[in-house]
């Protein structure tokens, strides 16, 4: 097919140019082009159309609003402790690779902040750039209805990489955070969801701050090879 090279190298410059930002400009981002974003993403595949995304956008004084509720729990250990996930996102038992990938990128971003092993204080503050939406200018809520099972938690996943890979296309960055889930009931109340649904994550979204030390962080990624089997 004519073009097809040049549309495959625009695809993958979008995909393999995304990654989790944590620290944001306060460039604006225009109401359009979010709108844009998820009228691309909502183009994602789901069990028989089920289309089972809900989203809250979060700009302005309604985002500073949240990050003051969250970080005045988050910075209080005995509030801190009454709020917990509705559901595992990690194992409850972390075995290897996974908890040696994990460890790696945690020391490896900790080590461009220069943050030690062992300072608390600054892990707990660094963990609480999350609540902040790491400074950019807007976040986004993603809540599912309850009576949705696993399957539709598949296909909501494709529909958070459509909004990833369509926000690369337009200059963007994001930084997907299940930070949030801890402090569902908070968000939950903020944003005026009902009680049917249930906080999936939360994500950032604005324009990568380029001086940034954080932001030179880069994952590593395993070789094809390392999780393909091909059977002929």
């Amino acid at each position: 097919m004519t073009g097809l090279p040049d549309t495959a190298a625009i695809v993958d410059a979008a995909i393999t140019s995304r990654r989790s930002v944590r620290a944001f400009l306060p460039t604006p981002v225009p109401r359009r082009v979010i709108e844009d974003i998820l009228r691309v993403a909502s183009r994602a595949p789901s069990g028989t159309n089920t289309q089972p995304w809900k989203v809250y956008v979060l700009t302005g004084a309604a985002r500073e609003a949240l990050s003051r509720k969250i970080l005045a729990a988050h910075d209080d250990p005995a509030v801190a402790a009454t709020h917990r996930e509705e559901y595992p996102y990690y194992p409850r038992e972390w075995v290897s690779p996974y908890v040696d990938r994990r460890r790696k990128v945690g020391w490896d971003l900790y080590g461009l902040l220069g943050i030690a092993k062992g300072d608390k204080a600054r892990m707990h503050a660094q963990h609480g750039r999350n609540y902040t939406f790491f400074d950019a200018p807007v976040g986004l809520m993603f809540t599912i209805d309850r009576v949705m099972e696993l399957g539709s938690w598949l296909d909501y996943g494709m529909f958070l990489q459509n909004i990833m890979i369509a926000a690369r296309a337009r200059g963007l960055d994001t930084c997907p955070q299940a930070a949030f889930t801890q402090f569902h009931r908070i968000v939950m109340e903020h944003i005026g969801a009902p009680a049917n649904e249930m906080l999936v994550c939360g994500m950032s979204l604005g324009y990568a701050d380029p001086e940034a030390v954080e932001n030179r962080l880069q994952t590593e990624r395993e070789p094809v090879e390392g999780f393909t089997t091909f059977l002929e």
